[in-house]
């Protein structure tokens, strides 16, 4: 314990840190997975081009690429300046968009064509159809493999330590030049990560239960 508790000042930055670039990661990569699952589904053969090429390209580049591009690259471009912590949570929240965006489409196919046809009988346009009809019922049938979606992105966080965050993944390295152990440092790394996995587990289940209930 007193690896966490003489040290509590990096323990606190790092995890800060990986529940920050896990919470902005998740937020943007539903943003952004809802669109890019919609383009997937439009009737629109531009839509779908311009979707098909975002998943195709970007889920099969590796995340390290992902985020050397961001913190290497976007500092070339001329734009606003941002911390790496900022950098980081745009490269996973843009990579994990694209499993998001496969995970809301395969839910749309599971709702029944014919809702989406009465829908746009009644005169409701494509955007209105997605909202209203198709996607409410979509994420219930996706909440199993969209919270393995958001497991994998918490794991991933650690890919930051390599560019300079002060995150999890990275803290084994600032304490060992306390001299603190390496491996019980890491056991306590794996330990928080299991508390975090088990709390997003629970929330998969509360909303498996919630949603059974309101069908």
């Amino acid at each position: 314990m007193d690896v966490i508790f003489g040290n509590t000042d990096l323990w606190g930055r790092a995890l800060g840190n990986t529940l920050m670039i896990f919470a902005g990661g998740a937020v943007l990569a539903l943003v952004i997975g809802i669109i890019v699952g919609a383009m997937r589904v439009s009737p629109i053969p531009i839509a779908r081009g311009v979707g098909t090429v975002y998943v195709n390209l970007i889920r099969n580049t590796p995340l390290t690429l992902v985020f050397f591009f961001f913190i290497f690259g976007y500092p070339q471009l001329g734009l606003p300046k941002l911390s790496t912590t900022v950098l980081g949570i745009l490269a996973i929240g843009i990579y994990t968009a694209t499993y998001v965006a496969e995970v809301l489409r395969a839910g749309i196919n599971t709702v029944p064509v014919g809702q989406a046809e009465a829908a746009r009988a009644i005169g409701l346009p494509f955007g209105q159809v997605m909202t209203l009809v198709v996607l409410p019922q979509a994420f219930r049938s996706v909440v199993p493999p969209m919270m393995s979606v958001f497991i994998a992105l918490l794991k991933n966080t650690t890919v930051a330590a390599g560019f300079s965050v002060l995150e999890l993944g990275a803290i084994r390295s600032y304490l060992s030049e306390r001299g603190e152990n390496a491996l019980v440092v890491l056991l306590w790394v794996a330990a928080i990560f299991v508390a975090l996995v088990l709390l997003l587990s629970w929330l998969q289940r509360y909303l498996e239960n919630k949603w059974r209930i309101a069908r």
